[in-house]
């Protein structure tokens, strides 16, 4: 089902309350079906530009990056491919692993800092289409939100492993809207292994926000990449472009097209 590539300060109060909400909200999710993969999580810091969730810290580049990001064999959209390629050619993760979700694919790529994959896989993402969330969701009860405002919001958002108030290990990806890259969760109604096996992209739209990856692939690939350091989350959007969305219109310029006979996935 997944591709893995082996291995060759302070915060206002306001942050820290809509974080605590946040993995309140997760963890609700999460306590349906407690089968998660093991690991030590770690403080996020906050590098690079400012993201959703609050104040800006620069990074030291921790590795010397390629040229290009490294696909290897794996089907991905071109959208996807540009943005590896423009994060690369800019150093935008700042030297350290980063993830690429791709929402039209249901898709995720996990790549570490020098731009190499280390594991692909399909994903659950929000049920609704759209890149925004809706403001304060993050501290709603789920049974008050809505199917239209199930959406996984789009965005470069500064991620790091942490524990779940029940000791679950997550990726948190935006703190205010209590979205994360976690487990699949099994809910017997959603059928959410299933859809995880489907071919088909728009089955595997269904949940709150949230990105849901499986098990194997989380404690294979999400957690030894992001383990000991914090990375960048780039979910890509669906009703914007991703230029628009990154800034990323004069590296767009440079790239080479895909190479002929390529397998682009729809």
């Amino acid at each position: 089902m997944f591709t893995v590539v082996p291995m060759n300060n302070a915060h206002s109060a306001s942050r820290a309350l809509a974080r605590g909400l946040g993995l309140m909200l997760v963890a609700a999710s999460l306590t349906l079906h407690p089968v998660f993969a093991t690991g030590v999580g770690t403080s996020p810091p906050d590098p690079g530009r400012p993201m959703s969730a609050g104040a800006t810290t620069e990074m030291p580049v921790l590795a010397t990056r390629t040229s290009r990001a490294d696909f290897e064999h794996e089907e991905a959209s071109p959208d996807a491919r540009r943005i590896a390629a423009w994060i690369m050619d800019s150093g935008d993760n700042r030297g350290t692993p980063f993830a690429i979700v791709d929402k039209i694919a249901s898709k995720v790529f996990v790549f570490d800092a020098r731009g190499r994959l280390r594991g692909a896989s399909p994903a659950l993402v929000g049920l609704a289409s759209g890149d925004d969330s809706v403001p304060g969701i993050g501290q709603r009860k789920m049974s008050t939100i809505r199917p239209e405002e199930r959406t996984t919001p789009a965005g470069r958002f500064v991620a790091s492993l942490e524990r779940s108030p029940h000791g679950e290990e997550i990726l948190w990806v935006d703190y205010d809207a209590a979205v994360a890259l976690h487990p699949v969760v099994v809910i017997p109604s959603e059928r959410r292994l299933e859809r995880l096996g489907s071919a088909t992209p728009q089955d595997r739209r269904i949940t709150y926000g949230c990105i849901n990856v499986p098990v194997k692939f989380f404690k294979e690939v999400v957690s030894p990449v992001f383990r000991g350091t914090s990375g960048i989350v780039y979910v890509l959007p669906e009703t914007r472009s991703s230029s628009a969305e990154f800034g990323s219109n004069a590296v767009r310029q440079k790239l080479s097209p895909p190479a002929a006979g390529l397998i682009i996935s729809p």
